[in-house]
C-alpha cells in the first residue's frame, strides 16, 4: 500500500481536481452532495499523502536522490518539457501537511457556510484551490510549478472575492490578483532565463547544472535570475513591500483566510525558494537579501499587529510576520529551520483563523476585539483551543512554535548575523504581546457585545480540537534531544546549529515578558493601554495606520500613475491629435482649396499656362545656356 501511494502520488492533486469538475458541472444544485464530494476527495488525498510520506521518511537518506516519476508534456525544437511528480522529504512533508489541514478546513466549512447561497460554488473553489496547491508541491519541473502557481493565484482571487456583493471584497480580490501578477512577472522572467541559459526547467537536472553555472553564464546573470525568481515569493508570500494585499484578503470567508494564510498560498513562496535553494546558495548576496527582507518583514508586520482592532487582520499581520521568519531562515541557508516553522505554523495559524471564524460566527461577523470580551465562558472549546494556538505562536515550551522559532533564532545567532538575530528576538516578544492582547480582549473580562453567544456546531469545533492537538505536539519531532526533523529536512549544505541553552531560555523569557505585558495592560487594567496610546499617540498612529504604506501606494497610483496618464491624454488630444494630425489635415485642406482655383476646366487656359511655363523655362535656360534655349523654342514652334 505504501509503495502504491508513492508511485501514485499524482492522485493527491487529481482527486480534488475531479471533485471541482463534478461539483461545477453536475452536483452544483445539491449542496450536501457537493460538500461530501469536496471533503471526501481531500480526505482520500490526505490518506494517500500520509502513506506516501511514510514511505519517503522511512527510506530516505542524506545522499539519496529524489524520487521522480515523469512523462513527456510537450516537445519542440530545443525545448522538451516533462510533467511529473518529485517526492523527497520536503515535498512529502508539505503534501501531508496541506492535505491534513485542508481536510480539517473543508470539514469546518460545512458548518460555517451553512445557509449560504453559494454553498456548492464555495466547495468547488476550495477543491480547485487544494488541487492547485498540491500540484505545485509535487511538481518535478518549474514550468509545471508555475502553472500551479498561477492557478493558486486564480483561486485566491475567486475565494477572496466570494462575497461579490460587497465592494470591499471585490476590491480586495482585485488588489490580491494585481499585486501577485506584478510579482509573478518577475518570476516568469527568471524562469525564462533559466530555460534559455541551462536548457531545462527540471528541478533535479537544473540542480546539477547550476552547481557548475560558470560553464553556462556569469555570476552577474545568476544574481539577476535569483532576484527575479525571488520577486515572485515576495508577492505570493506577502513580504515587504508587496504585503499590502494580504490583510485585505480577510474579506473572504474565514475558511478561505485559514486556507490562504496557514497551509497554502502564502507558504507557496517559501516552498518555491526551498525548492530552488540550490540556485540561491550559489548567489550569496541574494541569500543575504532574502534574509534581510524576511527579518525586516517579520518585525514590520509585528509592529503593525500590536494596535489593530479587527481579529482577522491581527492574524493576517501575524502571518506576514511568521512568513518573514521563514524567509529569514532560508536566507541564512537553513532549509531545516524554515520548513520546520512552516510545518508548525500551518497548525497553530489554521487553528487560530478557524477559532476567529468560530467567534465571528457567534457574533454575527463583528470582528472588533474591543467589542467582544467574556467569550471563554460561553465558548469554551473555541476559547481553550485558541489559547493553545496563542501558546504555540508565542513560543512557550513545549508547544510547537517554541521549537521551530528557537531553531530560527539559533540559526541567526550561530551564523553571526546579530542584527537579524536581534530583529527576530524582538519580533518574538511582540508576537507574544499582540497575540495575548487579542486573547485577553476577546475571551476574558466583561462581555462588550449584545448578542446571545453560544458554542459553534461540532463540524466547526472538531477541527479546532484536532488542530490544537497538532499545535501542541507537532514540534516535538524537532527537539535538540530528538532531532528527527533535522535528519529528514536538510539543505544542499547541511548544517544544524548546536542547542544553546541561553538562547532557549532567552526565547522563553521574551515570550513570558510579552504575555505579562499584555496581561498587565489588557486584563488587569485596560485603561493603562488607553493611556499609553494617548501618551505615545504618534507611534500608535503609525502602527494603527500600517505606517501609511497603503496610502503611499494610493498616492503613487492617483498622483503619479493617474497623473502621468492624464498628461499623456492631454498630449495625445492637443499635440498628437490637435497639432500633428489635425494640423496636417488642415494644412492639406487649405492648400487644396487654393490649388483648386487653378482648375478652371478651360482648354485655352491650360494651353496658355503650358506656353507660359515653357517660356519661363526658356528664359531661365537662356540666362544659363542660350543655345539650349533656342533649341527649346524651336521645338515649341
Amino acid at each position: 500500500m505504501v509503495q502504491f501511494s508513492m508511485h501514485n502520488a499524482w492522485l493527491v492533486p487529481l482527486l480534488p481536481a475531479l471533485s471541482f469538475i463534478i461539483i461545477a458541472f453536475i452536483t452544483k444544485q445539491w449542496k450536501k452532495t457537493s460538500a461530501i464530494l469536496s471533503v471526501g476527495s481531500m480526505a482520500i488525498s490526505c490518506f494517500i499523502a500520509s502513506l506516501a510520506a511514510y514511505g519517503v521518511f522511512s527510506n530516505y537518506t542524506l545522499t539519496e536522490e529524489p524520487m521522480v516519476y515523469s512523462v513527456k508534456w510537450f516537445s519542440m525544437a530545443g525545448l522538451n518539457i516533462d510533467v511529473g511528480v518529485q517526492l523527497d522529504p520536503v515535498s512529502a512533508m508539505m503534501m501531508f501537511m496541506v492535505t491534513l489541514v485542508s481536510t480539517l478546513i473543508f470539514i469546518y466549512s460545512i458548518g460555517y457556510m451553512e445557509g449560504d447561497q453559494g454553498y456548492s460554488v464555495f466547495f468547488s473553489y476550495l477543491s480547485l484551490f487544494g488541487a492547485s496547491m498540491l500540484l505545485l508541491i509535487i511538481s518535478s519541473n518549474l514550468l509545471q510549478m508555475f502553472v500551479a502557481w498561477e492557478l493558486v493565484g486564480l483561486c485566491s482571487y475567486l475565494l477572496i472575492g466570494f462575497y461579490s456583493h460587497k465592494v470591499t471584497a471585490r476590491e480586495a480580490a482585485k488588489k490580491a490578483f494585481i499585486t501577485c501578477r506584478v510579482a509573478d512577472f518577475g518570476l516568469l522572467l527568471g524562469l525564462i532565463s533559466l530555460q534559455l541559459i541551462f536548457g531545462t526547467l527540471d528541478i533535479v537536472e537544473l540542480s546539477g547544472k547550476i552547481s557548475n553555472f560558470e560553464q553556462y553564464t556569469s555570476m552577474g546573470i545568476m544574481t539577476i535570475i535569483a532576484i527575479l525568481i525571488f520577486i515572485g515569493p515576495i508577492g505570493k508570500s506577502g513580504q515587504f513591500p508587496l504585503h499590502v494585499w494580504l490583510p485585505d484578503a480577510m474579506e473572504g470567508p474565514t475558511p478561505v483566510s485559514a486556507l490562504i494564510h496557514a497551509a497554502t498560498m502564502v507558504v507557496a513562496g517559501v516552498y518555491l525558494i526551498a525548492r530552488t535553494i540550490f540556485l540561491f546558495a550559489e548567489v550569496p548576496p541574494v541569500m543575504d537579501m532574502v534574509a534581510a527582507i524576511g527579518g525586516f518583514t517579520a518585525l514590520f508586520a509585528a509592529s503593525i499587529a500590536i494596535t489593530q482592532r479587527d481579529m482577522k487582520r491581527i492574524l493576517a499581520y501575524s502571518t506576514i510576520s511568521q512568513i518573514g521568519y521563514m524567509m529569514l531562515a532560508l536566507g541564512l541557508g537553513s532549509l531545516t529551520a524554515s520548513m520546520f516553522h512552516l510545518w508548525t505554523h500551518a497548525f497553530f495559524k489554521a487553528l487560530m483563523f478557524l477559532g476567529a471564524g468560530s467567534v465571528l460566527y457567534a457574533l454575527h461577523h463583528k470582528g472588533d476585539i474591543w467589542k467582544m470580551g467574556g467569550l471563554l465562558r460561553k465558548m469554551p472549546v473555541t476559547g481553550y483551543t485558541f489559547m493553545v494556538g496563542c501558546l504555540a505562536i508565542s513560543g512557550v515550551p513545549p508547544f510547537s512554535g517554541f521549537w521551530s522559532k528557537d531553531e530560527i533564532l539559533l540559526t541567526a545567532f550561530d551564523s553571526g548575523h546579530y542584527i537579524l538575530f536581534t530583529m527576530a528576538a524582538l519580533t518574538s516578544f511582540m508576537t507574544a504581546f499582540y497575540m495575548w492582547r487579542l486573547f485577553f480582549l476577546a475571551f476574558t473580562g466583561q462581555a462588550q457585545h449584545e448578542v446571545q453567544v453560544k458554542e459553534s456546531p461540532r463540524t466547526m469545533t472538531l477541527p479546532l480540537v484536532v488542530l490544537a492537538f497538532f499545535a501542541a505536539i507537532a514540534g516535538l519531532i524537532g527537539t535538540p534531544w530528538a532531532p528527527i526533523w533535522q535528519n529528514w529536512i536538510f539543505s544542499v549544505h547541511p548544517h544544524h546549529p548546536q542547542a544553546n541553552t541561553m538562547i532557549m531560555l532567552g526565547s522563553v523569557v521574551l515570550a513570558l515578558a510579552g504575555m505579562y505585558l499584555a496581561y498587565n495592560l489588557y486584563y488587569l487594567d485596560r485603561s493603562k493601554a488607553e493611556r499609553m496610546a494617548e501618551k505615545y499617540s504618534f507611534f500608535w498612529a503609525l502602527s494603527y495606520n500600517k505606517f501609511y504604506v497603503d496610502e503611499l501606494y494610493l498616492w503613487f497610483t492617483h498622483t503619479i500613475v493617474d497623473g502621468g496618464a492624464r498628461l499623456f491624454y492631454l498630449f495625445d488630444i492637443y499635440i498628437v491629435d490637435g497639432i500633428i494630425v489635425n494640423g496636417i489635415g488642415s494644412l492639406t485642406k487649405s492648400f487644396g482649396s487654393r490649388l483648386r482655383l487653378v482648375q478652371t476646366g478651360s482648354l485655352q487656359s491650360y494651353a496658355l499656362v503650358f506656353f507660359l511655363g515653357v517660356l519661363a523655362v526658356a528664359v531661365i535656360m537662356a540666362l544659363t545656356d542660350p543655345s539650349m534655349a533656342l533649341g527649346l523654342m524651336g521645338g515649341v514652334e
